[in-house]
């Protein structure tokens, strides 16, 4: 396929993970809905099955949705990948460009579905529903756990290209949900430079009345993290497998 078909496949998939993904934390964090303080396992479960919609909705690329899974298959020589698209500097680039309009844009659009409960959240924050944040500030160490988790997200997802699967979409969403369970509650588990920067962006942009600090000197932890965790799981599953 051309790398004007991988541009709009990856934004669509992509704007479907941030529209489900920053939609089931709305529906916990902002009052006056149904799911209000649903609990931080329904917001793992949520993520999951946004990464289910968003790899089918991009499925023409191979669905990276997440610039560290593309920098991890570009660490890991992977040759062509996925419907034929060769993984090069070039093709990264494009990948990248993708995943962070779409992002923005599913963003954006959970603002839209959510609008109201923004406009009336009283003293709820609202930073939160777009992007990640520490429960303990340390650079270091918030640093490492998103490292940890990505490799973990990384290289699995790696391994399941090499290994019989029938599990496709789910196995990726199922393993979110276990991060999630498992390693998300120091940071809030972005795993995904563009699942954060992306909704970052659009939370300072967007006309949020009353919006809390976008946050931006903790902003390049969740996209530094991931990158480095990617990048360390491709090259550790090139050697495994």
């Amino acid at each position: 396929m051309s790398l004007g078909q991988v541009f709009v496949s990856e934004v669509f998939g992509t704007a479907l993970l941030l529209l489900l993904g920053c939609g089931v934390v709305a529906n916990v964090a902002l009052p006056k809905n149904n799911g209000f303080e649903g609990g931080f396992l329904m917001v793992n479960f949520g993520w999951g099955l946004a990464v289910f919609a968003g790899v089918y909705g991009a499925y023409k690329s191979g669905a990276h949705l997440n610039p560290a899974v593309t920098f991890g298959l570009l660490a890991n020589d992977a040759g062509e990948y996925a419907k034929g698209v060769p993984i090069t500097v070039t093709s990264t680039l494009v990948y990248l460009a993708g995943e962070m309009v779409g992002a923005f844009l599913g963003a954006v659009l959970c603002w839209m579905a959510y609008k109201k409960q923004f406009d009336e959240r009283g003293d709820a924050a609202s930073l939160g529903v777009f992007s990640t944040g520490p429960q303990i500030k340390s650079t270091p160490w918030n640093l490492m756990t998103e490292i940890i988790g990505t490799f973990v997200l990384v290289f699995v997802i790696i391994t399941f290209g090499q290994t019989p699967s029938g599990l496709g979409p789910l196995a990726v969403a199922l393993l979110v949900v276990g991060i999630g369970a498992s390693l998300g509650g120091p940071t809030g588990y972005a795993i995904n430079p563009a699942r954060d920067l992306g909704p970052r962006i659009a939370h300072a942009l967007l006309p949020i009345p009353h919006k809390d600090d976008s946050n931006w000197g903790y902003a390049w932890i969740p996209v530094v993290g991931p990158i480095i965790g990617g990048v360390i799981a491709g090259v550790l599953a090139n050697l495994y497998i």
